[in-house]
């Protein structure tokens, strides 16, 4: 195991000389070619396919995020079943999803307020058992889950709401994440990583429910703390427990930049290098780094539409993703058909990533670094604030206007008065004034649940600073 993080530029040099399975570092990247163990499968057109090794399950590269659902229009009244969510339109989506080879289907109990599940479980039911793979998670969070029969009424439950009597691939969910006992003492992502799953004898429990075939493949996805990674591992090194596979965050930025985004996270080429000498193949999660790899300024734009006019912006980043052989699946949140019909085209076949473009991802991923946006993925798991305060929404204006130049930092700037009222104006229509950063009170209750390990109270406190000197500077808007 790793004890000490590993430069960009030494990293192939140290996976070169720490593993058999990967002698000169020439053989790390040629792993990185995308060889697919079968580029097509019967009735699943020309998706790109990745067998999983553990259990040969042939799986599609795309895998279909059941985390943000299309909603039912404003106005429409909740469906009493499953609430806002229109299940006609996400039948729909899986129908083309399956039509199309995509048989990966990845929910939680707490995406979509509790409802993805059910959801889920409604559109897949009507189609053969044997067509698709569910992958849901135990997503034990609060304290009073972290007993044994808490946890397994969850699992149990969604197989109810899932309609199935067995589960694909169950992932311990957000493994390295901070937590609170039920004393109300904050825990680290390791401590609570053991407490939620290894101490209450929940793994034990796991392994007999997959000896029994109510699990096929057992897993982890992984956020934080990076001993809570090393120590999972370590258990799966001894023979305790075995991963049949891992979801880990990795996109272009992540590739080389997490640690310095983020304090405490670790690189996404280290993640994957370590399941990858495993064997264990990866799940992944986060390609577009919650949209922002979607969403890059202008200029930006123009250097990937010059390189391929043809590549959508958010293809570069999904064929990046696709690449790597050990990559299993790639999951998209995918809440519109156009999306969907989209990451489609772009499997179907993957076109991987070549070392020129490798090159050229790593100059535009330097160029994002360099904009100092708050790294925040909209996942929501900081929400509810318990005062109210939108934090995904107040960063995602904040970092938009990063991205649009709106940010103005010199009163004497031409374009100052400008960016003043883009900025203050589209805040207050983008978040009401009550769920603004200025009502933040750094309670913390937000932070340990960050799977960025964001200081979010630190970076509210800085977008309220900005607003304010904003307001005060600029006189009327």
């Amino acid at each position: 195991m790793m004890n000490k993080e590993i430069s960009r530029r030494n990293f192939l040099k140290y996976l070169a000389g720490s593993t058999a399975a990967v002698a000169p570092a020439a053989a790390f990247l040629a792993s990185c070619k995308g060889k697919d163990a079968q580029s097509q499968a019967d009735g699943l057109s020309e998706m790109t396919m990745r067998t999983n090794p553990n259990t040969g399950d042939v799986v599609s590269l795309l895998g279909y995020g059941m985390m943000r659902l299309p909603q039912l229009p404003e106005g429409t009244p909740d469906d009493p079943k499953t609430g806002p969510f229109d299940q006609e339109m996400i039948n729909r989506q899986v129908d083309y999803a399956l039509e199309h080879g995509v048989n990966y289907f990845d929910t939680s109990p707490v995406y979509c307020r509790g409802l993805s599940e059910r959801c889920t479980g409604i559109a897949l039911k009507r189609h053969p058992r044997d067509k698709y793979f569910i992958a849901t998670k135990l997503s034990n969070f609060g304290s009073e889950q972290w007993k044994l029969e808490a946890s397994q009424e969850m699992f149990e439950n969604s197989l109810k709401e899932l309609q199935t009597d067995y589960i694909d691939y169950l992932l311990l969910h957000s493994t390295g994440n901070g937590g609170r006992d039920a004393e109300g003492n904050d825990l680290s992502g390791l401590d609570a990583c053991k407490a939620r799953f290894i101490d209450n004898g929940l793994m034990d429990w796991l392994v007999e429910q997959k000896e029994a075939g109510r699990i096929h493949n057992l897993g982890f996805s992984w956020h934080g703390d990076y001993r809570a990674f090393e120590y999972l591992l370590q258990l799966h090194d001894e023979g305790r427990y075995h991963w049949d596979f891992v979801q880990i965050e990795l996109n272009y930025l992540d590739w080389f930049y997490a640690n310095e985004i983020s304090d405490g996270n670790m690189d996404a080429v280290t993640l994957y290098g370590e399941l990858h000498k495993r064997g264990i193949p990866a799940v992944i999660m986060e390609p577009l780094l919650g949209g922002r790899l979607a969403n890059v300024n202008d200029e930006i734009a123009a250097e990937l539409k010059q390189r391929d006019p043809e590549a959508t912006i958010a293809s570069w980043a999904f064929r990046f993703a696709g690449t790597p052989e050990g990559v299993l699946t790639v999951l998209s949140g995918m809440t519109f058909m156009e999306h969907l019909q989209e990451n489609v085209r772009t499997y179907s076949p993957l076109h991987p990533i070549s070392d020129e473009e490798h090159e050229f991802l790593m100059h535009i991923a330097e160029e994002i670094f360099g904009q100092k946006e708050v790294p925040c993925t909209a996942c929501q798991y900081c929400m509810p604030c318990p005062y109210g305060i939108d934090i995904p929404a107040n960063f995602a204006h904040y970092n938009r206007c990063i991205r649009e130049g709106n940010t103005p930092q010199s009163s004497g700037s031409p374009t100052y008065r400008k960016q003043r009222r883009a900025f203050l104006v589209g805040y207050d229509r983008s978040v009401p004034r009550l769920r603004q950063a200025s009502h933040c009170i750094g309670c913390g209750q937000c932070t340990v649940h960050c799977p960025q390990q964001i200081d979010i109270p630190r970076e509210l406190r800085r977008i309220d600073e900005y607003a304010e000197k904003l307001r005060r500077e600029g006189g009327p808007l």
